[in-house]
């Protein structure tokens, strides 16, 4: 599964982190990025682990700046 964040979107309400910890971070600007990745990745293959959590992020997410791609 491939996840995608849209990064001028997001408005770093935190739900992404809440609901995907494991996969989502903040810049020190505040807004999302992929955990443990370099800040201007837009996109990456989700491990079926915590595909639930990306779902989960996704829908949380006001502006819809996160994208799922199955």
């Amino acid at each position: 599964m491939q996840c995608e964040i849209i990064r001028e979107k997001c408005i770093a309400c935190g739900l992404c982190q809440i609901y995907a910890p494991t996969i989502f971070d903040y810049t020190d600007d505040g807004v999302v990025m992929f955990k443990d990745k370099l800040s201007n990745q837009h996109q990456e293959t989700i491990p079926v682990t915590y595909q639930q959590q990306a779902i989960n992020a996704c829908h949380q997410c006001p502006v819809r700046a996160i994208l799922i791609d199955k």
